[in-house]
């Protein structure tokens, strides 16, 4: 059981690389006209399973009719989290580290390589199944969530390089020091982590990463990760006294 502890983080850095190298070759055989098309389409693939994933989080079925809720948790955690992070400084803390790994990969002559490692960084990071997957693999040796994960974000970084480039491959490094160190301190989190925090969690989540589809599509139009304080705020909801 010991040993397989952290496989799964293990594993799904090995698929966004994967993917990545994949993606990266795969992008040399379209013109930049294709490329374009093709980020667009990646973008439009993301807010789609991005609106799937909140459209649950807010309809419910009720007497064979459909209602939408949780309105308010939205516009408060997005509103509150999005100035939190836009005092911080969260989305040019990420560009600031870009710069750093464009340099010391030796691609300084990649325009679009912090542009690519943002994006990618933001759609593969945000989102409750990379915690509930580190805590499964740290609590009970399970790393089937991120398993399936993997497989997906396979798929999307080989799309994303094929359009963005290769500053897409290094999304791998968050992903091992976010779910890394979710495994590690799952202990700790594993309380925390009620159903209804991760049910506001993904549902915040969700609308990130369509906001990252948004980007993708129009040009960045959302610091998306001057956002990224509205997940912590989504987790703290669960605690009040009242339920959105």
């Amino acid at each position: 059981m010991i040993v397989t502890i952290g496989l799964g983080t293990i594993i799904n850095g090995a698929a966004i690389v994967a993917g990545g190298i994949v993606g990266l070759f795969a992008g040399k055989l379209f013109k930049p006209p294709q490329q374009q098309s093709l980020c667009r389409v990646c973008g439009i693939s993301v807010m789609f399973i991005a609106v799937a994933g909140a459209m649950e989080g807010m309809l419910k079925v009720q007497d064979t009719t459909v209602k939408s809720g949780r309105s308010m948790l939205i516009v408060l955690c997005l509103a509150i989290g999005t100035v939190i992070g836009e005092l911080i400084g969260i989305e040019k803390g990420f560009e600031r580290f870009g710069e750093w790994l464009k340099v010391k990969s030796g691609n300084s002559g990649d325009k679009g390589f912090v542009n690519a490692f943002v994006t990618s960084s933001l759609t593969v990071c945000i989102g409750a199944m990379a915690i509930v997957g580190a805590m499964q693999d740290a609590l009970l040796a399970d790393y089937s969530t991120l398993a399936l994960k993997s497989v997906l974000d396979f798929i999307i970084i080989i799309t994303m390089t094929s359009s963005l480039g290769k500053g897409c491959i290094f999304s791998a490094i968050p992903v091992i020091l976010f779910e890394g160190s979710v495994t590690l301190l799952a202990r700790l989190i594993s309380p925390v982590m009620t159903d209804t925090a991760l049910e506001y969690l993904s549902l915040i989540g969700s609308i990130l990463i369509f906001c990252v589809g948004v980007n993708l599509v129009w040009g960045k139009k959302l610091n998306v990760a001057n956002m990224l304080p509205s997940l912590i705020l989504a987790v703290a909801a669960a605690y009040l006294p009242w339920k959105f």
